[in-house]
């Protein structure tokens, strides 16, 4: 299990949910190659479809802030965020859980 979790709320434009999504996966599919990444997913919210949450995974911390200080990061996140009127990142780590792994 990863104890270490980057997650953001995303509110594309208007009209733009399609491309916003194409270029989410294709960040994505990039930073999940990184060293100590995991899966990335990305969900709309039932209540608000206008709002989408990003969720990834990582081995610790290290792997985070090696994936933020890559020199390719500023510019593919530009690539989704051109199509995003309002973005907020967090990085979260695990203090408990509960029940049995999906």
């Amino acid at each position: 299990m990863s104890d270490v979790y980057t997650t953001g709320s995303w509110k594309p434009f208007p009209g733009q949910e399609a491309a916003f999504v194409e270029a989410w996966i294709e960040f994505a599919n990039w930073a999940s190659g990184l060293p100590g990444a995991g899966t990335a997913h990305l969900a709309r919210d039932f209540r608000d479809p206008e709002r989408f949450v990003s969720l990834m995974d990582w081995e610790n911390m290290a792997g985070v802030r090696g994936w933020k200080d890559s020199p390719e990061f500023k510019e593919r996140m530009s690539r989704v965020q051109k199509h995003v009127d309002k973005f907020a990142p967090t990085e979260l780590e695990v203090v408990a859980s509960a029940g049995t792994p999906r």
